[in-house]
């Protein structure tokens, strides 16, 4: 079985991300294996919180180049984790 921690990689920090938190639903990068109820289980036993739903999807990764060489940026997937009311995670240390 997989742990907690190695379900969830890394909370997502963009504008639209801290957007949701007011809403209680937090972004994280999360493992291309994990379904939705490893995920929802990984964030209450990590955080000690009631999730009352996951959303997520596979984002595929952008074409790049470097001078001549073209290449592209990794395939990962997203989770949106969706807390019951009055639930809050203190991902930035901002408590």
């Amino acid at each position: 079985m997989i742990e907690a921690r190695d379900i969830i990689i890394r909370p997502i920090v963009s504008e639209k991300s801290f957007e949701m938190i007011e809403d209680g639903r937090y972004t994280f990068e999360v493992v291309k294996t994990a379904s939705k109820p490893q995920i929802s289980r990984a964030v209450e036993e990590i955080w000690g919180v009631t999730v009352t739903k996951v959303n997520t999807m596979n984002v595929t990764g952008k074409p790049r180049r470097l001078r001549q060489a073209l290449g592209k940026t990794r395939n990962w997937k997203k989770a949106i984790v969706t807390l019951k009311d009055g639930d809050a995670i203190d991902l930035y240390g901002t408590k």
